[in-house]
């Protein structure tokens, strides 16, 4: 009998050990002492529900089990839209479309999990909806309708400055604000298109008008360049220029003359006159 017993005992001791040791893991597993942190993200630890007041940077920390708890919140760059109606100075209705592009400032997280949330996504629902709504709305409302198209990057940069100060107040940053689209009414947008293409037929008069201007006083110095010239040459004409001027003429017909007289009936011959020969 015994020597049978101390085999099973010393199996009976290895199962032991094994079914403690897969416990062991089961154990830690559950009760994960170790948090990892990625880069772009930062760690927020509670104890008994309690923050504390550091922020963990990404890399391996412990934390007690069943005590504390490691909540990370993303400190990367967020892309958000948004859209909503405002009313512009004029009182037209006005449907406008954001895009943002923003990030939780890591000096701030402790703040934002206390007071906000305990995610980045949760604290940008919360803040960045209603004030970019506001900021929307205020802004709006200090331009017409028209100048909403006609001065849209003052517009923009206006929204952008009011919302960005709302939302340093809660730890989040602004890196990019832009108006993606601006609706009106049908009526109003065909009104719009209407000016815009007025506005743009005159412009085109006025350069065709300036134009036109430019050719005519062209076209008058032109004439008195001509005129002048004209007159000058009529200043040098004077009785000898015009005997030179006719004997070099009959010089070039007498060169150009082949010494027959021309046949016609009457007249003078010209030129040269001749007599009959004597015997």
């Amino acid at each position: 009998m015994s020597s049978f017993g101390q085999p099973a005992s010393g199996a009976s001791r290895v199962i032991k050990l094994v079914v403690l040791g897969v416990a062991a893991v089961v154990l830690l597993s559950a009760l994960n002492p170790i948090t990892v942190i990625s880069a772009g993200e930062r760690g927020i630890k509670t104890t008994f529900g309690k923050a504390d007041d550091a922020v963990y940077e990404p890399g391996i920390h412990f934390k007690v089990p069943l005590a504390q708890t490691m909540h990370v919140m993303d400190v990367r760059l967020q892309k958000g839209e948004g859209e909503g109606d405002a009313a512009s100075r004029d009182l037209q209705s006005v449907h406008t479309r954001i895009a943002i592009n923003y990030h939780l400032d890591p000096k701030h997280a402790v703040e934002v999990f206390r007071n906000i949330g305990p995610t980045t996504d949760i604290a940008a629902d919360r803040i960045i909806i209603p004030a970019a709504q506001e900021a929307v709305k205020a802004v709006t409302a200090r331009f017409t309708a028209e100048e909403l198209v006609t001065r849209r990057t003052e517009v923009r940069d206006a929204i952008g400055a009011l919302l960005r100060e709302k939302m340093m107040r809660h730890g989040l940053v602004l890196d990019e604000f832009a108006i993606v689209n601006f609706a009106f009414s049908r009526s109003f947008a065909e009104a719009i298109e209407a000016k815009v293409k007025a506005e743009q037929e005159k412009l085109k008069a006025e350069r065709d008008l300036q134009r036109i201007e430019v050719e005519a006083k062209q076209k008058v110095a032109s004439a008195k360049a001509e005129a002048d010239a004209l007159a000058l040459q009529r200043q040098q004409i004077t009785p000898d220029l015009l005997a030179l001027r006719k004997i070099e003429n009959e010089r070039e017909a007498i060169r150009k003359w082949d010494g027959n007289l021309p046949q016609v009936t009457g007249g003078a011959t010209p030129f040269i006159q001749l007599s009959p020969n004597k015997p």
